[in-house]
Order: C-alpha cells, then sequence, then structure tokens
C-alpha cells in the first residue's frame, strides 16, 4: 500500500493501540476467534483507550488500518520485532505507541466537545488523515511552490449532491440495462467464478481463486497457492448470516466479522446479483460526474445493510459500474474497502466483470476470472466457518 514503509507487514495490523490476544505468549501463533463475538476490549490484551475497546474485532483491527494509512506506518513502528518471529504487542516501550494513544484520545475529545450536536461520542469531523496525511508528523506550514500549482485532488467523502443531474435510478437502470436487462438477470440464481490472484505486490507462485454467490445474499472468496502451499488458504465468507475472514499468515488468522465488516460482506453478496441494487441501497442521491482511468464516470452515493456509506461510480458510455466503495466506521477514521471492475464479458446473457481489484487497509488483491458458471448447484459449506468449507 502506498505510504508503508515495510509492505510484507500488515498495514492494518499496525496495532498501534497495543493490540495482543489474552493469553498468547511473544512468538506463539494467535488463537482463532472464540465463538462468543466479544469486543476488542475483551478480545484483545492490552487496549487501553475507551475509544477502540467497545469495537468489534473487524472493525478494530480497521481502525489499526485507518492510523496505519494515515501515518504512512506499518506495525513496527510500534511493536517491536513486528514482522518477525519473536514480536511484542503488549510491550509499551516505544514512544510511539503511547502518543498514539494520547491521539486517538485527542481525536474523540476534539469531536466530542466541537462537534457533538448532543451526542456523547460527537460526530465525526476530525480523523487521522485530518492532519497527518500520510506523515509521522504533521506539516506545519505551505510550501509556496505548492501555493502557486494545482491543489492536491482531494475528494470528499461525503458526495456533494448534483442539482442538475439524473435521478439516480436513471443511472441504475441503465447500469441493469448494460449488464442483460432485469429479466435475464432474474433468471440468475447462483455462479462460480475461477481465475487467479494477483496480490499486492508479484508473489512467487500466484493464487488461484474462486468466487461463488448463491441468490440473494450468499457470497464466498476462496484463494489458494498451489506452487507455495505453505502460505495456506485465504477465505472471506458470508452465508447470508455470518461472515468470517481466514487470511493464515495475518496476526488473527481465522475470525468471524460481526461489525461494519459483515455488513460490507452483506452487500457485495447481494450486489453479485446487481438485479436487486434498487432494493439494496437507500438514500441515493447522484453526485457530479468525475473521471476514472480516463473515462467519465456518473456519481451515485447511498445506504446499504444498517446505514453502511456506498459511493459507486458508473462509466457514464457504457452504463457499467466502475468502482464501489464502502466506508466502515471507528473513531479514528472511516474503513473504506474499494473494488474496481472491468474487462466484462458476455456469459450466458448477462455481462460479468472479468477483471476485479479488491483494495483494503490490509492489503489489496487483484482476480483475473478465467471462467464463469451460472446456475449451478454450491454445497452450502462454501459460505461458512473457513475451516469447515468445502471445495467445489
Amino acid at each position: 500500500m502506498a505510504g508503508f514503509k515495510n509492505p510484507p507487514v500488515s498495514a492494518a495490523l499496525c496495532c498501534l493501540m497495543g493490540l495482543a490476544f489474552t493469553g498468547m505468549a511473544n512468538g506463539q501463533a494467535a488463537p482463532a476467534a472464540p465463538p462468543a463475538k466479544p469486543l476488542a476490549g475483551r478480545f484483545f490484551k492490552n487496549v487501553k483507550t475507551s475509544a477502540l475497546r467497545e469495537l468489534s474485532v473487524d472493525d478494530f483491527m480497521g481502525a489499526m488500518g485507518v492510523i496505519s494509512a494515515a501515518l504512512g506506518y506499518d506495525c513496527s513502528n510500534c511493536h517491536p520485532g513486528a514482522g518477525y518471529d519473536k514480536v511484542s504487542w503488549t510491550a509499551d516501550t516505544m514512544p510511539t505507541k503511547v502518543m498514539a494513544r494520547r491521539m486517538i484520545d485527542m481525536v474523540a475529545e476534539i469531536n466530542r466537545a466541537n462537534f457533538g450536536a448532543g451526542s456523547q461520542a460527537g460526530s465525526q469531523k476530525v480523523t487521522c488523515w485530518t492532519c497527518h496525511h500520510g506523515r509521522d508528523i504533521p506539516a506545519t506550514e505551505i510550501g509556496l511552490d505548492h501555493l502557486y500549482s494545482p491543489p492536491y485532488d482531494e475528494t470528499d467523502t461525503i458526495i456533494t449532491k448534483d442539482p442538475e443531474g439524473p435521478a439516480p435510478e436513471q443511472i441504475l437502470d441503465k447500469y441493469i440495462a448494460a449488464l442483460g436487462g432485469s429479466a435475464q438477470l432474474s433468471t440468475l440464481t447462483s455462479f462460480i467464478a475461477t481465475g487467479t490472484q494477483g496480490g499486492y505486490q508479484s508473489v512467487k507462485g500466484g493464487g488461484t481463486v474462486q468466487i461463488l454467490a448463491k441468490f440473494p445474499d450468499q457470497r464466498a472468496v476462496h484463494i489458494t497457492f498451489p506452487q507455495t502451499p505453505d502460505r495456506g488458504d485465504q477465505t472471506r465468507a458470508y452465508d447470508g448470516h455470518t461472515g468470517w475472514i481466514n487470511t493464515p499468515r495475518s496476526v488473527l488468522g481465522e475470525y468471524e466479522v460481526t461489525g461494519t465488516e459483515l455488513d460490507g460482506q452483506r452487500l457485495e453478496a447481494e450486489l453479485a446479483f446487481p438485479g436487486q441494487i434498487r432494493q439494496v441501497l437507500t438514500n441515493l442521491r447522484t453526485g457530479f460526474d468525475d473521471s476514472l482511468d480516463d473515462r467519465t464516470v456518473q456519481v451515485i452515493q447511498g445506504n446499504g445493510p444498517r446505514g453502511l456509506l456506498v459511493t459507486l461510480y458508473f462509466d457514464k458510455q457504457s452504463g457499467l459500474l466502475r468502482r464501489l466503495i464502502r466506508y466502515g466506521k471507528s473513531p479514528v477514521g472511516r474503513i473504506s474497502t474499494q473494488v474496481d471492475y472491468d474487462d466484462y464479458r458476455d456469459v450466458n446473457g448477462i455481462r460479468f466483470p472479468f477483471r476485479m481489484l479488491f483494495s483494503w487497509l490490509d492489503g489489496r488483491d487483484g482476480y483475473q476470472l478465467t471462467e464463469v458458471r451460472t446456475n449451478v448447484q454450491i454445497d452450502p459449506a462454501a459460505f461458512g466457518r473457513p475451516a469447515r468449507a468445502t471445495k467445489n
């Protein structure tokens, strides 16, 4: 990820708040998440700030990614030995970790005191990124060469409504038509897509990916590494109710998602069947046109499951979806996840994106599909807990 000083170390695991598993000794493997769904303050040791203790495990990890990205840090900047066999997640010896705690409390207090509007937590107007912008020490002056040059193009997360833009429903109708039409999309009950996976950087022995989906809201992504099986299998699965993530080389390994990442998994599962997009998204508004890879795109923003903030970018000429960004919640800034779509191909009268780039605060996966099979039988276990999932 851009700005990270040590990409092989998972950025979202840059646990600036003193992450460590209960009962985990240094150098030992992390245990899987227990059947219960404890909050971060109970699941981890040494999480000392009230702003983070009440987060779900997945939102806590997302918050670590927000902090990492905002400062251009990785785990080793706050945790001795991170990225190696011996690491102390509980140690409070590094000044950066101590300072991070103070900064998180400061951000929470600024928002509460100045943007509260009667709320104890306050409205989130100030985040780590507000000041840091990828630097560990925020800049305090502007360079004059930047003052008299075009400003850095930072877009607002909450888009501005275009009062003269088309209705969001009109853009969505064009998208559905571009995919094959609502009648054809209504015939899609399941699919299995297979292809290759490429990570954040070139890794010897690239992976194979299998994406499985069943109408209306089940989806799983299974990644294996045939040439380097010691890397373990990676899985993101949602069965319509419960979500799981399994990344063997990460600190957490396998864990159940219960926070806003669960809402994101549900959104992706539902939008795998785009014929229901108008029912999935609410409070839609059209923003001003933008550009993406030299293409003009129309921008829509709305809410997904449990109010999840979602922004979509549609190719103005073809009507096809080019990008989706969903934003989870954390006290230090929104947890952004982005999916880019390209190389749409016809499969039995429905156009599927054969190239996807999945980016999140812990890494990036690129998928190049080679085959999509529609309306096939899928073992329900494929959408369940990764350790129990079966391959199709």
